[in-house]
């Protein structure tokens, strides 16, 4: 009897944690509007995870939030607000994936909120400086899956290159990684030579990775999206959420960690 009465108490505890049933969720949606922290659900690329990392406690603090980050790639991060997970900010790598959410009602409109530079990525001490220097056999690769913003802007790119060097290339990737820290984490431990990744990712490292800037006519436009996911608990914070990415707490993380402002 002793046992069972504590396997009960331990799921009470659990489903208190939990805080219930998700259709009892008390929220006034006003970001702070009682004593207690309203909880908003943040959804980044995860290029953000140092910048968001350091503004959504600010955020926090200024709207009586309890900001909750989840970083992933895009493309994964949209699929699950297609399957109803409740999310109430989405901020992605490019602008497609937050375009086609709004396209199927999902989204608010989105707005363009920060740039980053797409560059090449070694380890530190490398003596890979170009593109060139890939198709030589034997250089282990890492991109990005096809799916995620940073695989498709690395296929933009090696797009642009003569068809033996794109080819050449390609025979050296050794991984598809589902996202940006992905590449980040092959090139840190040694499992790769290079990557294509954004400049913020590099400067991220504290120095073990190097980026070479690549010719003008090789460089893709990166420009990050985000809106109001419609499903969410919260619309009016996460609305403030989004504003504070333009201009306030998060637009200045952002530029910090190397990010541009859209013009």
């Amino acid at each position: 009897m002793r046992r069972l009465a504590l396997v009960l108490a331990a799921g009470a505890l659990f489903l208190g944690a939990c805080g219930g049933d998700d259709d009892d969720d008390s929220s006034d949606g006003g970001g702070g509007g009682g004593d207690d922290p309203t909880r908003l659900v943040v959804s980044a690329a995860a290029s953000m995870t140092e910048a968001m990392g350091k503004c959504a406690p600010e955020v926090g603090s200024a709207e009586n939030a309890d900001v909750k980050l989840s970083f992933a790639g895009s493309d994964e991060l949209a699929a699950q607000i297609r399957q109803g997970v409740k999310v109430d900010v989405y901020a992605a790598a490019n602008t497609r994936l937050p375009d086609e959410l709004y396209d199927e009602d999902l989204l608010s409109k989105p707005v363009e909120f920060a740039t980053n530079e797409f560059v090449l990525a070694v380890p530190k001490d490398s003596d890979i400086k170009s593109v060139e220097d890939l198709t030589k056999e034997g250089t282990k690769i890492a991109i990005g899956s096809e799916s995620v913003p940073i695989g498709e802007y690395t296929r933009e790119t090696l797009a642009k290159l003569s068809p033996d060097e794109e080819k050449a290339i390609l025979a050296n990737v050794r991984s598809n990684e589902p996202d940006v820290k992905g590449i980040v984490g092959k090139l840190t431990q040694g499992a790769a030579d290079a990557g294509f990744v954004y400049v913020t990712d590099v400067n991220a490292t504290g120095g073990d990775l190097t980026a070479s800037k690549l010719p003008a006519d090789l460089e893709p436009e990166v420009t990050y999206g985000a809106g109001v996911v419609k499903a969410g608990r919260e619309p009016k914070l996460a609305q403030t959420f989004v504003d504070r990415l333009l201009k306030g707490d998060c637009a200045t993380a952002l530029e910090e960690a190397g990010f541009g402002r859209v013009p």
